[in-house]
């Protein structure tokens, strides 16, 4: 790669993204472009500016996209209620493919002949970062540090931090044990005493929600307006996407919601232990799942959730950008076409509890429902002709191997 001339970099600001810049620098003798997004892992971004121009990059990009990553990549998929094996809402997955969008879209347009990022060799990220781009931009060339330099322990990356001048702040004091990612929909934690999955995480280690044990003893009420699978108000509050999210995410903390301890089978061929709080996506599924109770046909609502494991298991990988995805996103979207009206839920001690739910495309029938007298709504009598075609099979089968037993 000795004809790469400038790389785009996504630039967290931090100690390996600024080792990473320099090495850049260094190894390929090319022009660095940062890119740093804030996607709502409430961390101030702005310093981000200062550290790239101490290393000499002119060309610096800081963006919010906070919308744009709760409009158009978590929602689409709260829409399918997408969960990786049975417990995961796949925070870390889905912020992936936003990034990878504008490491292309800044590539292209500054001119750029690569994007480089920081995951390691190890991990799904590394996946869904370079899937995501070649998807977009076939011909890109990527740079991925970790699966070519020898700083392979943070004693050498220190070491190398400090032959180069590259400031290490540690202006909390004390360094978190665990390797963190957040964004609007989650935090992760990984590394530290929870590599070994027999043992229990630290209560300091959570950052966003009380113990469930800790919150508050009266319940907290909200009423959650959708609009076609999506929240649009809370409380008869209009809000944007990113608002609701962050929104929910701050009341659902402050109520024990959200937390996961979970071993998860990675694409790359291993198991990892990771621990997760999503206070706002375990509300929004939650809320998602009562709407469409009352809204979606019996069968479209069983084709959605039989459709849901390959669905997420896309996002896990990284195939976000894959046409299958694209052709899934738009049955989905499809589905949604009624599913509007208001959810009414409590939260207390980690639990979301559904209360109720009411919407003017409701596929509840009273009359049909109904344990008193219905007027003649429905017929008894016709339940015994349906039983006997769905037994017909069932009679056959017993009567044949009866007869040859």
């Amino acid at each position: 790669m000795s004809d790469i001339k400038k790389v785009v970099l996504a630039y967290s600001g931090g100690l390996d993204t600024s080792i990473i810049a320099k090495w850049l620098q260094d190894e390929y003798s090319c022009e660095v472009v940062t890119f740093t997004a804030d996607i709502g892992q409430g961390e101030e971004i702005e310093p981000a500016r200062a550290k790239a121009k101490a290393m000499g990059i002119k060309e610096i990009y800081i963006e919010d996209l906070r919308e744009e990553f709760a409009r158009d990549f978590v929602f689409p998929m709260m829409r399918a209620n997408a969960i990786y094996e049975g417990e995961y809402r796949l925070g870390t997955s889905i912020a992936r493919p936003l990034i990878s969008k504008r490491l292309v879209e800044i590539a292209q347009e500054v001119g750029a002949d690569a994007i480089s990022h920081g995951a390691t060799g190890k991990g799904n990220d590394q996946v869904r970062f370079e899937l995501n781009a070649y998807a977009l931009m076939p011909d890109v060339k990527v740079i991925a540090p970790w699966r070519e330099w020898d700083l392979m322990s943070r004693e050498k990356l220190m070491a190398y931090a400090a032959e180069h001048n590259i400031a290490v702040e540690n202006n909390k004091g004390k360094k978190s044990p665990y390797s963190m990612d957040a964004n609007l929909l989650h935090i992760s934690y990984e590394g530290g005493i929870i590599e070994h999955p027999e043992n229990e995480p630290e209560e300091a280690m959570w950052l966003w929600t009380v113990a469930p044990e800790n919150a508050p003893d009266v319940a907290t009420y909200l009423d959650i307006e959708f609009e076609k699978g999506d929240i649009v108000g809370i409380d008869g509050k209009k809000m944007s996407p990113a608002t609701v999210m962050e929104f929910l995410n701050k009341v659902g903390g402050e109520n024990g919601i959200g937390r996961d301890d979970i071993v998860e089978n990675r694409f790359v061929g291993m198991k990892a232990r990771g621990c997760y709080e999503t206070p706002a996506g375990t509300i929004m599924l939650k809320a998602h799942r009562a709407m469409e109770s009352l809204t979606l046909d019996r069968n479209a609502a069983h084709l959605k959730d039989e459709l849901m494991p390959k669905y997420a298991e896309m996002i896990y990988n990284g195939f976000w950008f894959a046409p299958e995805r694209e052709m899934m996103q738009a049955l989905i979207d499809q589905s949604q076409t009624y599913v509007s009206g208001n959810v009414r839920l409590k939260l207390y001690k980690g639990n979301v509890i559904i209360v109720g739910r009411t919407s003017e495309h409701s596929l509840f029938d009273e009359a049909i429902a109904t344990f008193e007298e219905d007027g003649g709504a429905y017929d008894h009598k016709d339940a015994e002709g349906f039983i006997k075609l769905n037994a017909l099979r069932l009679k056959t089968a017993a009567k044949k191997r009866r007869s040859k037993g």
